[in-house]
């Protein structure tokens, strides 16, 4: 990005009134809103949709599961896309595909149409909330007044999920579960109206190149690999269906990282995983998503078929938990701004382990304390871990490319939601002899030690990453990939041998003296500033646009 770039793209947005910037983050918001209230709203209507459309356990989990898969895998192409055709564009599109989505969701025939629709509903969901998230970083280009503009906006995303169940459950008791997709319809058609009234158009002044191959490897990858999981026990582990699809997703594995560091600007730059804070807060955000979707999926299952609440009761049993993020999610901002990431990490670890411990006692006359206090101390594990993931996932990246660090990190969190409401389904279902209302909390028991296990891989990445070899790994992948980037943008055509350049470069200067001199040479040009990653300034955060 030359100076011209940055400098008009500041006076395009400069030009905002306060209040202008400010009913931009509300627009930005509303979708926000929606796709949060869709996660915990859809999950209360799950037994009457099991009912009424007489699906098994797999077709409830295809249910979440589709909408997951879709999104994680379309993230990051929807932020390339918005770069380059325009934001407000990508985002009025995703709000109208989101809003035609959850239409077809209401009217939905059958468990097939309703599985289409929610894939459909997520083609548009992919182009909102990191598309919004761009619009409010363009729009809010002063440090503290955008700093404050995130902070409502993770605000508004606690609200959402704690309105999600007690909506649900309203909404499932007074018409049926297809009153959950109606929610989305007035929201999203007022969000499309005003973001063509008051939300100003933005392209990236150099948007990265399509990446079409690794884009298909990737939904390959992810397809096939949930689909094993979930059909696993009805076909059998060792059967040649589930087989074929396990070698599918492993040959499009092998074959995206084989071609990926060939590609000029690939869908997922490998080079930032050699930085243990990034490939740290990649599978931080894996394994606590992983528990919130096996949380959310059993949870809601064991409140309606085995303890008999109405969908409202149930929706109001699991309000605790998302209060508990809604208040915890602030504290671990500020916790990351003041300590760094490493105390918010264990604290979100922690409380992830013994929610999953305390919940492998459930049966299905546990006290009403008992649960309480279960969801209570699970929803300040889960408040507590997205800052930190955020936080180590753009520190040490160059302005270019934080961005795209960022997406990956959003990309994990949904593969996260889908292996966990894939695995714990799963084993539900080979642990389940009859219906769901029988025996079903002692067959979830695995399931919860599951749930345990993805908290304490929290705790250890907590340790590892924010050791004194994670933070030299995040400086001396900063430098890397920003001396990649130099080269690239001073030889026209050389994006395809930037990484080969890079390497070459740092070679000779592997040392700690070499190290810190490219370091100092990119902080002086203004590439490279210092972040509080954990507490040191080590590392390097992505400069705020600013004109230089």
């Amino acid at each position: 990005m030359t100076r011209r770039d940055v400098v008009s793209e500041v006076i395009v947005v400069s030009g905002l009134s306060r209040r202008r910037r400010y009913l931009v983050l509300a627009i930005c918001c509303l979708s926000l809103f929606i796709v949060g209230l869709d996660a915990t709203i859809v999950n209360v209507a799950l037994p009457n949709i099991g009912r009424e459309l007489h699906s098994s356990v797999s077709g409830l989990q295809w249910t979440i599961d589709a909408y997951s898969l879709v999104l994680a895998s379309l993230l990051m192409l929807s932020g390339s896309t918005a770069d380059r055709v325009g934001r407000r564009r990508t985002f009025q599109a995703g709000l109208a595909v989101f809003t035609l989505g959850s239409l077809l969701c209401s009217i939905a025939p059958g468990l097939g149409w309703l599985v289409a629709f929610r894939m459909l509903q997520a083609v548009g969901g992919s182009m909102l909330n990191p598309v919004a998230m761009s619009i409010i970083t363009n729009t809010f280009t002063e440090p503290a007044e955008r700093a404050r503009a995130i902070g409502v906006w993770g605000g508004v995303f606690g609200l959402s999920m704690a309105m999600g169940p007690v909506l649900g459950g309203v909404l499932v008791d007074a018409v049926d579960w297809r009153g959950v997709f109606w929610v989305n319809i007035p929201v999203g058609i007022a969000a499309l109206v005003l973001t063509a009234l008051f939300v100003p158009e933005s392209k990236a002044p150099r948007p990265r190149r399509l990446d079409p191959f690794g884009q298909l490897l990737v939904i390959v990858l992810l397809g096939s690999l949930t689909y094993a999981v979930i059909e696993g026990p009805a076909y059998g582990w060792g059967s040649a269906r589930i087989v074929s699809f396990l070698a599918v997703a492993a040959i499009a594995l092998a074959v995206f990282l084989a071609y990926e560091p060939r590609h000029p600007e690939p869908l997922v730059d490998l080079r930032f995983f050699r930085s243990l804070p990034f490939s740290g807060a990649t599978v931080t955000a894996v394994s606590a998503m992983a528990a919130l979707g096996g949380f959310l999926f059993l949870n809601t299952l064991y409140l309606q078929e085995v303890r008999g609440y109405r969908p409202l009761v149930a929706g109001l049993f699991l309000l605790p938990m998302a209060a508990a993020m809604a208040v915890s999610a602030p504290l671990a901002g500020r916790m990351v701004a003041r300590r760094g990431t490493r105390m918010p990490l264990l604290i979100a670890g922690a409380g992830l382990t013994a929610a999953g411990v305390l919940l492998t006692a459930l049966t299905a006359s546990t006290s009403t304390g008992y649960l309480v206090l279960s969801y209570l101390v699970f929803g300040v594990g889960m408040g507590m871990v997205n800052a930190p993931i955020t936080n180590s996932a753009v520190s040490g990246m160059p302005r270019e490319q934080a961005g795209v660090a960022a997406g990956i990190a959003s990309t994990s969190r949904q593969v996260g939601q889908v292996l966990g409401v894939a695995v714990v389904g799963s084993v539900l279902t080979a642990n389940l002899h009859g219906p769901l209302g029988s025996g079903f909390a002692a067959a979830t028991r695995p399931a919860w030690w599951i749930i345990a296990a993805c908290g304490f891989a929290v705790i250890i990445l907590a340790l590892v990453t924010t050791s004194q070899r994670g933070r030299a790994s995040a400086a001396k992948t900063a430098t890397l990939v920003a001396i990649a980037e130099e080269a690239a943008q001073k030889v026209p055509g050389a994006l395809a041998n930037a990484s080969d350049t890079a390497t070459a470069r740092t070679a000779s200067a592997d040392d700690a003296e070499g190290q810190a001199r490219r370091a100092a040479a990119l902080h002086e040009r203004g590439d490279l500033v210092p972040v509080n990653v954990v507490g040191h300034d080590v590392g390097q955060r992505p400069r705020d646009a600013q004109p230089r």
